[in-house]
């Protein structure tokens, strides 16, 4: 067995007469399940004199090996100066104190508490102890950061949204169509919007698989079970984070509106075709999305860009980070895309 050193022995000393003095006292503070600690206000060290059950199951110390030791050896390294700078005064000036401090278990990890610290006085009025309780705040603290990440992620998606819903409106505006169908160009868009927003919403804001995203998307133009027969959707399963999921709705609802006014969809028997795969590229896996339509009217190029052509450029190109072509072939319209691959490409 290792011989005490002359710090151990003193400890032993002074809780062997702590005890003596304090006896139902000292009973009571080991089996509270406040964490407690006392401390030799004598010493500037701040030496423990005692520990309770519960501090020591905080900690994961063995009672041993704390008695003797200065009491900062229960705070972290890196804890914040203001804090241990208040509770070194308290000791120096014989006062008390409330603060929240990080502190460290025996195995190094950190936990936050809050440390009331109070001076014990004897007959004389002589401070000789300093009692030292700690609440486990590091649960508390998890839950604040996770509150706060929450918040900043809910600004984040109010910006983004605003900002969708400020390019809605600034392209339709800068269409020369009437009132009513600028309305009707408005209210759809902000639909396709608020379906994405559902979906993703169900997701956990996390990622939307592809194939649910175009069938939120398309939800809307389907009447029935024959309107469902007329979307033939095939793609290996992917998954998109949240803003590329909102673009990719806001997409896929134009080349929809596109289709039911002009397209195979204003027609009974027509179809649409949507399918991807990705390739190999220099710049890195691309997806190749096709949308095609089949058994409409005959298609005529139009004469001039409309909005809803706009909308599908913008989105593929400045929000996709990728390409759109549409072409005008006169058994259906026919929209190829290339956009880069998402990193859960197969998940």
């Amino acid at each position: 067995m290792a011989k005490k050193s002359d710090a151990q022995k003193g400890a032993e000393a002074e809780v062997g007469a702590f005890r003596k003095g304090l006896g139902p006292f000292v009973v009571a503070s080991e089996s509270t399940r406040m964490p407690i600690v006392f401390t030799n206000a004598r010493d500037p060290a701040c030496p423990i004199i005692f520990a309770n059950n519960s501090l020591l199951a905080l900690t994961g110390h063995h009672r041993a090996e704390l008695l003797g030791e200065s009491f900062y050896s229960l705070i972290a390294d890196d804890a914040e100066t203001d804090a241990v700078s208040a509770i070194r005064n308290a000791f120096e000036t014989r006062s008390r104190i409330k603060c929240e401090v990080k502190c460290r278990r025996k195995d190094g990890n950190p936990f936050w508490a809050a440390v009331f610290v109070h001076p014990v006085f004897d007959q004389d009025g002589t401070v000789i102890q300093y009692f030292a309780s700690f609440i486990d705040l590091t649960k508390h603290k998890q839950e604040q950061a996770h509150a706060k990440m929450l918040i900043d992620e809910l600004n984040h998606r109010v910006k983004n949204t605003l900002a969708t819903v400020q390019a809605i409106v600034r392209q339709a505006l800068r269409t020369d169509a009437d009132r009513q169908t600028l309305r009707q160009m408005i209210k759809s868009r902000l639909s396709a919007l608020s379906r994405s927003h559902d979906l993703l919403t169900r997701e956990k804001w996390k990622s939307a698989g592809l194939h649910e995203i175009i069938h939120a998307t398309l939800a809307p133009f389907k009447s029935g079970d024959a309107d469902a027969e007329r979307f033939i959707i095939s793609g290996e399963p992917m998954r998109f984070a949240p803003k590329a999921a909102l673009d990719l709705c806001i997409v896929f609802n134009e080349l929809a509106t596109n289709a039911v006014k002009y397209g195979a969809l204003s027609r009974v028997g027509g179809k649409v075709h949507i399918d991807w795969k990705i390739e190999p590229s220099p710049q890195g896996a691309q997806l190749l999305l096709t949308w095609r339509e089949l058994g409409g009217p005959v298609v005529k190029a139009p004469t001039h860009r409309g909005f809803g052509s706009r909308v599908i450029e913008r989105g593929l190109a400045h929000e996709l980070h990728g390409t759109g072509h549409l072409d005008y072939r006169p058994e259906g319209l026919v929209c190829a895309m290339t956009i880069p691959a998402p990193e859960t490409a197969h998940g």
